[in-house]
């Protein structure tokens, strides 16, 4: 089951959140072999989609995914709330989705 987790992205700024990844005993998992994919949509059966760039920590087997946006991409999202989450997927196929929650964009003020 995923996480529940919302996020508060500035428009206009460089976004990042890290995630542990851990077993039921709460141990990391070992990430090794794994791909990642997340995604913000304005609501759930929305066609547009912003996605996230998913990077792996080093060593994988610390189990954190890291999940982020520059702030180009984050300028050229219009202020409001999102739905959003992210997935991992194994060398199988075997695809777990580690959070899901509101994305909110505050509006940015300060433009060049």
């Amino acid at each position: 089951m995923a996480a529940k987790a919302n996020i508060v992205i500035d428009q206009g700024a460089d976004f990042s959140t890290t995630i542990t990844v851990t077993d039921s005993a709460g141990a990391a998992v070992d990430l090794t072999g794994y791909t990642g994919r997340g995604q913000i949509r304005k609501h759930y059966t929305s066609d547009t989609a912003t996605s996230f760039t998913v990077q792996f920590g080093t060593p994988r087997s610390d189990g954190q995914v890291s999940l982020s946006l520059t702030n180009a991409v984050t300028a050229n999202m219009e202020a409001g709330r999102y739905v959003y989450d992210a997935e991992i997927v194994t060398a199988a196929n075997v695809v777990s989705r580690l959070v899901e929650g509101i994305a909110t964009v505050t509006p940015e003020v300060t433009r060049s």
